[in-house]
C-alpha cells in the first residue's frame, strides 16, 4: 500500500485537487513510511527535492485524524528568513485540511502572538531563540500549549547540529518533552550531509522511538562545472556580468565586502543587480527573494549578489546559473549553492567559479573533485558543550522561580552535547558559578545571581535568551528616511562626518552625519563607494580532506577540462613550484634565507595545533600557518632540528605535559568566542578556546603518519 493511500482522506483530496499531484515522490514515500510507523528520521534530498511535504504530509495527516489539543507540531529553522520563506507553503497546506499555522520570531508582533497563545494554531514554525523565550516567559502557559506536542521538524538540521545553537535546540527540546504527554518524534531535513546516522543519532535525544535515515538513491543528473580566472576582482566582475546577462542567477561571495564590491562593479555593466546579506535591510532581502520567486518582467535576467544567506533552503525560484566568487570551505556549501540550479526538465545544475588566485582555483579544483567521489564534511558532533550549558543553568534559573541542582543535572545530562561532562565537573561549575555571582541560591533553588544580572538584565533579559551575541548596529538610512541597511558599530566608528564613503547594498553612499543617540547614519548616494571593512576577525579553517585533496592535485599531472586557459595555466605554475619539494624524501620542507616553511597541507586546525605545540617545544622560533603552510623563524633552525620537534609532539606524552599546556593556554589569542565566556572559570575557557582553535589527537595522527 502506498503511503498516499495511507494519507487522511481529507489531506489525498486536498493533494490532487489543490496541489495537482497524482502521486507522491520515492523521497516522500520512504519518508512516510518511517513517520507513520513512529520512527525518529533524517531525511536528505537534494534541494527542492520535496523534503519539506515529505516530512509535513504524514505530521498534518496526523493531526487531521486526532486533532491535538494546543501545538501538535513544531517546524523549526535555524533563521527567521527561511521561516518567512515557508510561511505561505505550509499555511497553504494547513489551510486546505482545516488546520492553522503561525509563525513565531522575533519580528512577530505582539498582538499576534497574544491571539496564538490565546488560541493556539496546530503547527507553530519558530526558531531555537523564540522556543526559549516562549518557556522563560511568564505569560506563556507552556504545559497548556505543548502539553499535546507529538512530532518536532528541523529544517536544514546541519546548520544546527555540532553548534553552540543546536546544543541549544536540544536543550530546549528535551525542556519541551517533559512537558508533553508523548515521546516526541523528531524528524531533520537537510540536502547534503556526510554523517546522518550521527546527527540521527544527536537528534534522537532522550526519545526512545527507533530511527531511520531515508536517503533515497539519486537520479543521476548533468553537471555543467567552469572554473575561471580573472587576476582582479574588478575583471572577475565584469566577466561575471557577462554571464549573467538574460540569465537568473545567484552569485556567492565568501564576505560581505566583496559582495558589495560585485555587485557595484556588475550594476555598472549593465546588470540588474540585488545584494543580499545580512547588514542589508530586510526590506530590500525581501525584494530581492520576491522579484526572484516571480520572475523579472522584461525577461533580461538579473543577479542576487549574496552571501551565505541564500545557501540554505530559501526558495527564490528557478535558477539559471550559480556564480561563485573564488571558493566556498566546504564541498557541502558547493553542493547546497550548485543545488539552486537544474531543476527544470532539461537543464544542468551548475556553477562557475571566478576565482581571484592560484589558491582559489586550486580550492575549487578540490571541492569538486571531492564532491565527484561522494565525499561530503561529516557534521561533528560535540559532546562537551560548555557554553550553551552555562547559558542553560541561566534561563532555567530565571524561568519559574529558578531549579534546584538536582533538577538541572537531571535535565542537561539528557541533551546530547553535554553527555561528555561529568557530575564532577558539573557540580565544580556550579560552585563556581555561585562563588563567582554568575548564580545564588535561595530556598535549596539556583536563581540568577548578582553578576549575570548585570551582564543580561536589561530589557527583561532579551539578551539571555540566544546563545549567540547580538553584535551592535546602527541603521544607514537616507536623508529621507528611508532604511537602507545596517553598519556594525567598529565601522560606524570610522567613519566621518561629510567625508567617508562606504558601499552597501551595492550602491555608494557618503556620510552625512552619524546620530549615536537612536543609532543611525544618514546619507547621501554617491557615485563611487569605498570597500568597507566589516570588522570581527575569527579565523576561517579548511578541513584536512579539502586540503589533502589541494596537495593530491598539486601533485599529480591530471588535467581537469572544466578549467578555462587562464585557471589551468595559474594550476601549473602552482605545481612547479611544489612537485620539486615533495621529491627526494623532502615531504614539502624547504630551507631558506633563515625561514622554514612546511607545506603541510594538514587544514588549518591541525596547522594551528602543531604552531603551539611547536612553539612551546622548539624554544624561541616563531611560527605562522594557514591552511596548508607553516613557517618557521628562529636562531639555527634546520630541517633536522624541526623534524625532531614534530616527533615529540607525536608522543602522547608531550601532550600531557603541564608546562607545555601553561606555554600554549598563554599564547592563546583572547577570542571572544561565547558571549558567556565572562561567567566561565579559568579552566573552562582554557578547553573552549583551545577547543576551537586547536585539534590535538588530529594532530597526533596527523603527526604520526607524517614521520
Amino acid at each position: 500500500m502506498s503511503v498516499f493511500s495511507r494519507l487522511a482522506p481529507r489531506l489525498q483530496e486536498a493533494i490532487v485537487a489543490r496541489l495537482g499531484w497524482s502521486n507522491l515522490r520515492p523521497v516522500q514515500e520512504q519518508a512516510g513510511e518511517a513517520l507513520l510507523a513512529g520512527a525518529n528520521a533524517v531525511i536528505l534530498a537534494p534541494t527542492a527535492g520535496g523534503k519539506t511535504e515529505a516530512s509535513m504530509f504524514p505530521t498534518i495527516s496526523q493531526m487531521v485524524e486526532s486533532a491535538p489539543d494546543g501545538v501538535g507540531a513544531l517546524y523549526i529553522a535555524p533563521i527567521k528568513a527561511l521561516l518567512n520563506n515557508q510561511a505561505e507553503r505550509l499555511g497553504l497546506y494547513t489551510e486546505m485540511v482545516g488546520l492553522r499555522r503561525f509563525v513565531w520570531h522575533g519580528d512577530t508582533d505582539d498582538s499576534a502572538r497574544r491571539k496564538f497563545l490565546k488560541e493556539p494554531a496546530e503547527l507553530l514554525m519558530t526558531t531555537p531563540e523564540s522556543l526559549e523565550v516562549m518557556l522563560v516567559s511568564q505569560r506563556v502557559d507552556e504545559a497548556r500549549l505543548f502539553g499535546d506536542l507529538r512530532i518536532v521538524v528541523i529544517d536544514e538540521v546541519h546548520a544546527l547540529a555540532g553548534s553552540d545553537r543546536g546544543a541549544h535546540l536540544m536543550s530546549v527540546l528535551e525542556r519541551i518533552a517533559r512537558l508533553s504527554r508523548h515521546d516526541l518524534q523528531r524528524v531533520g531535513l537537510s540536502a547534503t550531509v556526510g554523517n546522518p546516522d550521527a546527527i540521527l543519532h544527536w537528534l534522537k535525544g532522550s526519545s526512545r522511538r527507533q530511527g531511520q535515515v531515508v536517503d533515497p538513491p539519486k537520479p543521476g543528473s548533468r553537471r555543467q562545472l567552469l572554473v575561471v580566472h580573472r587576476p582582479e576582482l574588478r575583471l572577475l566582475a565584469r566577466d561575471a556580468a557577462r554571464m549573467a546577462q538574460g540569465q537568473k542567477s545567484l552569485f556567492f561571495c565568501q564576505s560581505r565586502a566583496i559582495t558589495e564590491k560585485v555587485a557595484e562593479t556588475m550594476r555598472r555593466a549593465g546588470t540588474t543587480v540585488f545584494v543580499h546579506h545580512s547588514a542589508v535591510s530586510k526590506e530590500e532581502r525581501l525584494l530581492a527573494e520576491e522579484a526572484f520567486h516571480r520572475g523579472t518582467a522584461d525577461g533580461s535576467g538579473a543577479c542576487i549578489v549574496c552571501t551565505s544567506t541564500l545557501e540554505l533552503g530559501i526558495d527564490v525560484g528557478d535558477l539559471d546559473r550559480v556564480l561563485q566568487a573564488d571558493a566556498p570551505d566546504t564541498v557541502s556549501s558547493f553542493l547546497q549553492r550548485m543545488g539552486r540550479t537544474g531543476r527544470r526538465d532539461g537543464q544542468a545544475a551548475n556553477t562557475t567559479f571566478f576565482c581571484e588566485s592560484s589558491e582559489s582555483v586550486l580550492q575549487a579544483t578540490a571541492l569538486i573533485e571531492l564532491a565527484k567521489q561522494g565525499w561530503v564534511e561529516a557534521v561533528p558532533v560535540q559532546d562537551r558543550c560548555w557554553p550553551v550549558l552555562i547559558h542553560q543553568l541561566l534561563t532555567m534559573a530565571l524561568a519559574g522561580g529558578g531549579i534546584s541542582q538536582e533538577e538541572a543535572w537531571s535535565h542537561l545530562s539528557k541533551v546530547p552535547d553535554f553527555a561528555g561532562i561529568s557530575r564532577v565537573e558539573f557540580d565544580r561549575l556550579i560552585r563556581w558559578l555561585l562563588a563567582d555571582g554568575g548564580l545564588r541560591e535561595a530556598s535549596g533553588q539556583l536563581v540568577i545571581g548578582p553578576k549575570a544580572e548585570k551582564r543580561f538584565g536589561r530589557k527583561n533579559f532579551m539578551e539571555l535568551f540566544a546563545v549567540f551575541t547580538s553584535p551592535v548596529s546602527y541603521t544607514v538610512v537616507t536623508a529621507a528616511g528611508q532604511p537602507l541597511g545596517s553598519l556594525q558599530q567598529e565601522f560606524v566608528d570610522r567613519l566621518v562626518d561629510g567625508v567617508s564613503s562606504f558601499l552597501l547594498g551595492g550602491r555608494g553612499w557618503v556620510v552625512q552625519r552619524i546620530q549615536h543617540d537612536d543609532r543611525r547614519v544618514f546619507v547621501d548616494p554617491a557615485p563611487r563607494g569605498k570597500q568597507p571593512t566589516w570588522g570581527g576577525y575569527i579565523p576561517q579553517f579548511l578541513g584536512l580532506e579539502v586540503c589533502e585533496k589541494m596537495r593530491d592535485i598539486l601533485l599529480s599531472a591530471t588535467a581537469f577540462p572544466y578549467l578555462d586557459e587562464q585557471a589551468a595555466a595559474v594550476l601549473e605554475e602552482k605545481r612547479e613550484v611544489i612537485q620539486p619539494l615533495f621529491q627526494s624524501g623532502r615531504a614539502g620542507i624547504e630551507v631558506r634565507e633563515g625561514e622554514l616553511r612546511w607545506w603541510t597541507f594538514a587544514g588549518g586546525k591541525i596547522n594551528a595545533t602543531l604552531r603551539y605545540g611547536l612553539e612551546a617545544v622548539g624554544g624561541d622560533w616563531k611560527i605562522t600557518t594557514d591552511n596548508v603552510l607553516m613557517k618557521a623563524k628562529g636562531e639555527g633552525i634546520t630541517a633536522e632540528r624541526f623534524r625532531d620537534a614534530i616527533k615529540r609532539l607525536a608522543t602522547p606524552e608531550i601532550w600531557d605535559d603541564a608546562k607545555l599546556w601553561k606555554d600554549v593556554a598563554e599564547s592563546l589569542p583572547n577570542y571572544r568566542l561565547s558571549k558567556f565566556q565572562d561567567l566561565m572559570p579559568e579552566w573552562v575557557e582554557q578547553e573552549v578556546v583551545a577547543n576551537y582553535l586547536l585539534t590535538v589527537n588530529d594532530a597526533q595522527d596527523w603527526t604520526r603518519s607524517f614521520l
